[in-house]
């Protein structure tokens, strides 16, 4: 007997992912309750690889909805439009909820959450050119090799051999400290990440 046919409105792969990921309540306990907050198309050039979502951020469902995202959207070089298309940007956190808040700042990643979705999500994104890190989670994932890598260590490698994946610091008002001290992070590595940013945006194909 032949395999019965998908229904036509039967949601592509992708969409179907997606749904299952919103849908998740791997991890208990969370303060807001969970709300995974990702962006994903199938076409995307961009993958933002941050931590995970902020208090504001899940109130309002947007990630990078704050001061952190306005700067990351500067160093960029993306208007708030661009950086919210999905056709061109995606955005996965190593966790997709937001963890709570410590002493220092918001908690780690949910250590449940990447085991759970992260490769499937990666794997339902084969059009990615470039991959910006943010924190050192991120950092670990995507550049094992760097794992205990100084964060000025990782971004000036970066510098001097300009690869797919893009360490950066984490544009939260904490670690304007940081870029006072590293001034060369602006001076030379902004406007080559920005330029990088635009080749893979205007790679044919690309939305």
């Amino acid at each position: 007997m032949n395999p019965p046919r998908p229904a036509p409105s039967e949601a592509p792969p992708l969409d179907a992912l997606l749904e299952r990921v919103r849908a998740c309540t791997l991890c208990q306990g969370l303060p807001l309750g969970p709300r995974p907050l990702l962006q994903a198309g199938s076409g995307a050039r961009i993958l933002i690889a941050g931590q995970a979502p902020g208090r504001r951020a899940h109130l309002s469902g947007i990630p990078f909805d704050d001061v952190s995202g306005e700067r990351l959207r500067a160093w960029l070089g993306l208007t708030r439009a661009q950086f919210y298309d999905a056709s061109r940007v995606a955005i996965v956190p190593m966790g997709l909820c937001f963890p709570g808040t410590g002493r220092s700042g918001d908690l780690p990643p949910r250590p449940e959450c990447a085991p759970a979705w992260r490769m499937p999500l990666l794997a339902a994104l084969p059009q990615i050119e470039l991959t910006v890190v943010l924190g050192r989670y991120a950092l670990a994932w995507h550049c094992p090799g760097q794992a205990r890598a100084m964060l000025a260590d990782a971004v000036a490698a970066w510098l001097q051999a300009p690869g797919p994946v893009v360490p950066l610091p984490h544009p939260s008002p904490r670690n304007m400290a940081w870029i006072k001290r590293h001034p060369w992070f602006e001076a030379e590595v902004l406007p080559l990440l920005r330029e990088r940013i635009q080749l893979a945006l205007d790679t044919p194909g690309a939305a």
